[in-house]
């Protein structure tokens, strides 16, 4: 198990990624994070918490209920009401982006009406892509084997991030 983030490190990768949203979406009054169940929940939360004291902008943080390993087996939900999210600033956050099929099922939900504008984050960007979706920010990108997964533990005070 080898370490690829520490927890100051994670810390100072979410920061970043907040300010770099927060620099591409600054004229919008309302901006929607919806965060994959999970970790994609937890970062977008963190997200909102930074561009919050950066901000007067209202940031509502939702949740999108995935089956991460077959998403096409059950409907896909948010925490909130769907009719918000038409014609809205939408970013897609998850922890770990490698080949795309949880963020590709997520994103077509958001495609059923019309958008303003849809932005994806990831904290870790593996590049074994299976399905057609990239990250618009990325807190840090990997080469690795198809052998290998990342896993990212978060938590208050020692959230890590490793390559099993």
């Amino acid at each position: 198990m080898n370490s690829i983030l520490s927890h100051a490190e994670i810390q100072q990768k979410i920061t970043r990624l907040a300010h770099q949203v927060l620099e591409n979406c600054f004229e919008e009054p309302t901006v929607y994070i919806g965060g994959i169940c999970g970790n994609g929940f937890k970062i977008a939360n963190d997200i909102q918490r930074i561009m919050a004291t950066n901000s007067d902008q209202e940031i509502v943080v939702f949740e999108i209920n995935v089956d991460k390993e077959e998403p096409w087996n059950s409907p896909i939900s948010v925490s909130i009401d769907e009719s918000l999210l038409k014609n809205a600033y939408i970013i897609l956050v998850d922890d770990v982006l490698n080949s795309g099929k949880t963020m590709q099922y997520s994103l077509m939900k958001f495609l059923e009406r019309p958008t303003k504008s849809i932005k994806t984050v990831a904290l870790v960007d593996r590049t074994h892509r299976r399905y057609p979706i990239k990250a618009d920010f990325v807190g840090i990108s990997l080469s690795t084997t198809l052998k290998e997964r990342v896993e990212v533990e978060l938590n208050e005070s020692n959230s890590m991030a490793y390559l099993v």
